[in-house]
């Protein structure tokens, strides 16, 4: 019988405009190495920004994305109360929640199993958010 086994590790994103932004290759680069069967669970520990799985090819849906969801939740609403640090303020935290804030993604052969055309999206939802902290928890065997 297999051992199974916890690991975890916790990283900055590099600091990134506000927007959709794929982040896959910069989330494999800071895992610890990955079991041949399992589970990589991400959680990003903010409340301005959410994580995504979506289309990895074309651009053209980041841009999209952003202007969804900029329809979706507008900016300087009369009825937002919570607005001490700007206008993109209260709207981040609505987006967050809208997006979620953590990712589990099936581990297969020692590799992130997802679809082809599927990458992991840094929802970024503030002006100038900073480096992001991701918690990455792979359980595996």
């Amino acid at each position: 019988m297999e051992q199974s086994f916890v690991t975890q590790k916790e990283f900055t994103l590099r600091p990134r405009a506000r927007g959709f932004h794929l982040i896959t290759d910069e989330i494999i680069r800071n895992l610890p190495r990955l079991p041949q069967a399992g589970i990589l669970h991400l959680f990003i520990k903010h409340t301005s920004a959410g994580l995504s799985i979506n289309e990895n090819a074309d651009p053209d849906v980041q841009t999209d994305m952003e202007a969804i969801f900029n329809h979706l939740v507008k900016e300087r609403e009369p009825y937002y109360m919570h607005t001490c640090e700007g206008d993109d303020d209260m709207p981040a935290h609505a987006k967050s929640t809208l997006t979620g804030n953590s990712l589990s993604i099936p581990i297969t052969d020692g590799r992130l199993n997802m679809g082809i055309w599927q990458g992991i999206y840094l929802c970024e939802f503030r002006n100038r958010g900073g480096g992001r902290k991701i918690v990455a928890t792979v359980i595996g065997q």
